[in-house]
């Protein structure tokens, strides 16, 4: 697994075209995109195929295009008021399409960022569940991993913090009215669920990365379909775009090393 200058970019910049895919044809939704990666993924979207998306400061206020990465919040261009209350609404009404971080996911889509091992007594505290129930069943969800091995892609999360497939079929139909987990990007592939048992399926793998090596950092069997191909790679105008405009720092090979 590596990466090489024939693919003409670097890891990092395919999870970005990756998580930018996630938000193509969305619409006119808000956009919640937490780390570096999926960050300039909704911009880049935002800037070439999907111009309706609605960014937030993650804050208070909905912000007018697509500011570079590393923005100062005094550098920030506001469109217009986002209250803490208001941004339920949108949460409740399914308009919103966010891509949250997970520290475990398993094969049916169950998020982790609580905690490592048993809950009563864990090995490792993480940050809690957060908003992650009520995002998860509310609007569609994605999430991005950036460090792809067995110890994050599970067989069973140790603590339910996004829901899953089975889990918000159990729970009914409040549970499932916008529930929709679009994707899982990680620093090796993209990963859907669109299968008959909604477990987790390979879309894409990364260039420079082997179906083999997505298996061999999967500790539960992927449903692996035939026609699974390479994650695009970007067009001149999004790698200039991502280089030059959004993160002329290269803050994304921060996030994943190249």
């Amino acid at each position: 697994m590596s990466d090489s200058p024939e693919f003409g970019c670097t890891r990092a910049e395919s999870c970005v075209i990756a998580c930018a895919e996630v938000w193509r044809d969305a619409g006119e939704v808000m956009v919640s995109p937490f780390g570096t990666i999926p960050a300039l993924g909704a911009r880049l979207a935002k800037l070439t195929f999907s111009p309706d998306l609605v960014l937030t400061d993650g804050e208070a206020a909905l912000m007018v295009g697509a500011p570079p990465i590393s923005a100062k919040p005094a550098e920030l261009v506001r469109e217009a008021a986002m209250p803490y209350r208001t941004v339920f609404d949108v949460v409740w009404s399914g308009r919103r399409n966010m891509m949250m971080m997970a520290s475990q996911i398993d094969r049916t889509g169950n998020q982790n960022i609580s905690a490592i091992g048993n809950h009563a007594q864990p090995k490792v505290q993480l940050v809690g569940v957060r908003g992650a129930p009520g995002n998860s069943v509310n609007h569609p969800t994605s999430y991005w991993v950036p460090d792809h091995t067995v110890r994050t892609f599970v067989e069973q999360v140790d603590v339910v913090s996004g829901v899953g497939y089975e889990r918000a079929a159990a729970a009914g139909p409040g549970a499932t009215r916008f529930h929709d987990i679009q994707r899982v990007v990680s620093n090796l592939g993209v990963f859907d669920f669109e299968t008959e048992g909604r477990t987790m399926r390979l879309r894409s793998f990364h260039p420079g990365v082997s179906v083999d090596d997505i298996v061999a950092a999967t500790s539960f069997a992927l449903v692996i379909p035939d026609d699974a191909a390479e994650t695009r790679l970007p067009t001149p105008e999004e790698l200039d775009l991502l280089r030059t405009v959004l993160d002329p720092k290269a803050l994304r090979d921060r996030e994943i090393k190249s």
